[in-house]
Order: C-alpha cells, then sequence, then structure tokens
C-alpha cells in the first residue's frame, strides 16, 4: 500500500520561502509519477506541479513559473517542492500526489489520474 506524506508547511510574509517534502513508502518512488496539488476552502484541488516517472523536466501552472521548482529524489523516496517569493494567493493546504504509473507530461495536470494522496500541509502566507 503506498502512502505519501507531506511536511514542510507553515507560516510565513509574502517574499519568503518554503521547502515542502513528501515522502512515499510502499512503492519504489522512481516508479510513480508524483504531482503537487493546492486547495483553498470552497474551491477545487489545483494542480501546481508534475513529475512523470519517464523523466523529463516535468510541468507547472502557470501562476507559479519561475517561483517553484518541484524535484525528486528517488534514493531518498521524496519529492520536494521549493517555493519562492511567496505571495499571500499562494495560501492554501498543498497536496502530494502520485500515479501509478507512466504517464505523459501533459496529462500530470490531469487530477483524476492520481490514486493516491497525502493528507496535506498548510501553508499560509501573510502580506
Amino acid at each position: 500500500q503506498v502512502q505519501l506524506i507531506e511536511s514542510g508547511g507553515g507560516l510565513v510574509q509574502a517574499g519568503e520561502s518554503l521547502k515542502l517534502a513528501c515522502v512515499a513508502s510502499g512503492r519504489t518512488l522512481s516508479t510513480m509519477s508524483m504531482g503537487w496539488f493546492r486547495q483553498t476552502p470552497g474551491n477545487d484541488r489545483t494542480f501546481v506541479a508534475g513529475m512523470s516517472s519517464l523523466g523529463g523536466s516535468g510541468a507547472s501552472a502557470e501562476s507559479v513559473k519561475g517561483r517553484f521548482t518541484m524535484s525528486r529524489d528517488n534514493a531518498k523516496n521524496t519529492v520536494y517542492l521549493q517555493m519562492n517569493s511567496l505571495t499571500p494567493d499562494d495560501t492554501a493546504l498543498y497536496y502530494c500526489a502520485a500515479v501509478l504509473g507512466p504517464t505523459t507530461v501533459q496529462s500530470m495536470r490531469v487530477r483524476k489520474l492520481y490514486n493516491v494522496w497525502g493528507q496535506g500541509t498548510q501553508v499560509t502566507v501573510s502580506s
């Protein structure tokens, strides 16, 4: 059974940085495509960034391009989301998610493709 545990959320001021981590257990990370989503109260989860198990540079939402960087360390079975130049609009509950198989970079944005979700970590950015 695959489990994902996120960490690294917190309260920061606008302009500051945070680095989220997601540790996977139950399956080798290199066999899974991974994504980060975020959700605010009353809204759907939206795609932030993703990396396919097939490799490549990954994909990210337009709203975070140039500020957020996703990376993966297969040896540690961990994916990261480095978030720089945070703004209050980035305030959300951030989820790590996995697709249990290969998927294209374009498909990483499709929420329903993800089979496993973490419990989420809260990021709050004050102005």
